[in-house]
């Protein structure tokens, strides 16, 4: 099995380490090339969620990774993660793959202070670390034209962190900075 990990910005090492630690292979996606590779399923990291959208453009990669996302390929996406798969963002003109109907607040939680440490229940995984830095949440889910609508894995302080659309699974927090591997084989069980 191979995953592959959009490595243009943000924290994709410690995913590739998280991986690796459970004996998972692993290439990176930083150019247009990248995605003719062969890959099992795909992590998007946390980051800048408006720096990684500009630079899948600049690349040329935007278009042939949301036809991977669309056409079914599992996702695993964390903080600036998620702001890429909505469908809408709060405040925000332009969403980017639109591949999960829900609207996403950005840096919800405030800025660097706005990043703290919690342990809560992740629905079909179990209770599982937390941690946020300047993390979006998710303000309300929607029904898509299927009358498929994402399931909620995770609230925090009322808020939705972590929901689960098709072959996606968006996460507001960084799973890839705790110990705990649970999200991570939640997201291998996917493939398999």
């Amino acid at each position: 099995m191979t995953i592959a990990v959009l490595a243009l910005q943000g924290a994709f090492i410690e995913h590739e380490q998280m991986l690796q630690k459970l004996g998972v292979h692993t290439i990176e996606l930083r150019q247009a090339s990248d995605l003719q590779k062969d890959f099992d399923g795909i992590i998007l990291p946390g980051g800048e969620s408006t720096v990684q959208g500009k630079l899948l453009h600049a690349l040329n990669m935007f278009e042939p990774l949301k036809e991977k996302i669309e056409s079914g390929i599992p996702v695993l996406a964390t903080c600036a993660g998620m702001i890429l798969l909505a469908s809408d963002i709060t405040e925000q003109d332009e969403s980017y793959f639109e591949t999960i109907p829900m609207t996403v607040k950005r840096n919800a939680y405030g800025r660097q202070l706005g990043s703290f440490h919690t342990n809560a229940e992740a629905s079909g995984i179990g209770e599982i670390p937390m941690t946020f830095i300047r993390a979006p949440y998710v303000e309300s889910v929607h029904t898509d034209t299927s009358g498929n609508t994402p399931e909620i894995l995770s609230i925090v302080e009322d808020r939705i962190v972590g929901v689960k659309y098709k072959n996606q699974m968006a996460f507001a927090f960084h799973p890839e900075l705790d110990q705990d591997t649970q999200i991570h084989e939640a997201f291998l069980g996917m493939i398999r």
